[in-house]
């Protein structure tokens, strides 16, 4: 099955969205699938060599490579509707798998071309996030603009694959085809040495086990301001709570301390020296990759229950009702802290979670049965 993953965004890059969509192309090659990548001019990083890249031209690229909505991301998203068509007139696809809504909607506006199914990956909700992106006053009007937008999307593509429950409540009334609940996956690794912990702890000035951390961008859908509350109440003073990031521009905390992190290598090395790893965001809908990453480390993650999605409230993680202000996160770091046990066992239980719910090769077998269902086949005829 030739597949064309369509991603409107910078590639590669240290993000969500970026690394799950990479994952999830090496995965189906090993499944046996011939993916291709279609992404904007632009990126951070090596991509994979093994994972053919069909770009958008280099001047059509926004300049900045945070999630945001613009006019240039507009012409981006055509330009890359017109490569989708003319790679498929070159050699032909199966199915295109268009990740999150400014894909979905360049992959439809461009079917007419490719007739071939074309299956919406849901990264979130627009309906909680799109006011993340816009002033105050016009969130209500920005949120039901996003739920209309992405009702269209899934009523309109040949199938959908949502990444949570939440998701799969909001749009399985609405869409046309098949609908799966298939999240993303992780490969666990060997965890890096006690050196490479040490030398990435000193270089940010914690020690092992003696912070609190957060990893990821520092977009406002993080709801980092909820923790940067959380960490100036006074309970908390002389536990450092540390955000860790690729790029901290704009980054303005009273409480947190802000850390640029060079690699994934050494996010991950600060991840195995953290006594607890945070997931403050509220917004439900999609899955946040960071989770696999806490899970993997064997950390004790706390969440908001509607957004750590499979996992049950003092088992697997420290959950936290989707109300929960700033002193429940607080009293919740604190708890956690003071029984080193059960933050252990919270810790293992997550990781043995992983193994057994995430692993990528059950996820891309999922993912062409989805496919299929929707219509593709290895001929490409639909």
């Amino acid at each position: 099955m030739r597949i064309a993953l369509v991603l409107a965004a910078p590639f590669p890059l240290h993000q969500g969205s970026q690394v799950f969509v990479a994952d999830q192309a090496r995965a189906l090659r090993e499944a046996g699938a011939r993916p291709t990548l279609f992404c904007y001019g632009a990126g951070d990083g090596e991509s994979d060599p093994e994972l053919p890249l069909v770009r958008t031209p280099a001047r059509l690229t926004p300049k900045t490579l945070r999630s945001s909505a613009s006019p240039a991301k507009t012409l981006a998203d055509v330009a890359l509707a017109r490569s989708l068509v003319r790679e498929h007139a070159r050699e032909p696809f199966d199915a295109v798998l268009a990740h999150n809504s400014e894909a979905a909607t360049a992959s439809l506006f461009a079917r007419r071309w490719l007739g071939i199914p074309i299956v919406y990956v849901v990264h979130t909700l627009l309906r909680h996030e799109l006011s993340a992106y816009g002033p105050g006053l016009l969130a209500g009007g920005l949120d039901a603009l996003g739920s209309t937008l992405e009702r269209t999307l899934a009523r309109q593509a040949d199938g959908v694959i949502v990444l949570c429950e939440a998701a799969r409540a909001a749009l399985a009334p609405v869409a046309s085809g098949p609908l799966a609940r298939i999240p993303p996956g992780l490969e666990a690794e060997s965890a890096p040495t006690e050196e490479e912990v040490a030398e990435a702890c000193e270089a940010h000035g914690v020690r092992p086990g003696g912070f609190v951390l957060y990893t990821g961008n520092v977009d406002r859908y993080q709801d980092l301001d909820l923790l940067d509350a959380a960490a100036g109440r006074p309970e908390l003073a002389g536990i450092p709570i540390l955000v860790a990031t690729h790029d901290p521009a704009g980054a303005r905390f009273a409480a947190l301390q802000t850390a640029r992190v060079e690699d994934a290598a050494q996010m991950r090395a600060l991840l195995h020296g953290c006594a607890l790893a945070l997931l403050p965001r509220r917004r439900a809908g999609g899955f946040p990759i960071k989770l696999l990453n806490y899970l993997e480390a064997g950390r004790p993650v706390i969440a908001h229950a509607d957004v750590a999605c499979g996992l049950a409230a003092g088992e697997t993680a420290w959950l936290l009702p989707p109300g929960a202000g700033a002193a429940e996160w607080a009293t919740a770091i604190l708890e956690v802290l003071a029984e080193p046990g059960r933050a252990d066992a919270l810790g293992a239980a997550g990781r043995r979670h992983l193994l057994a719910r995430h692993a990528w090769p059950d996820l891309a077998k999922r993912t062409l049965s989805l496919l299929s269902e929707a219509g593709a086949s290895p001929r490409g005829l639909h």
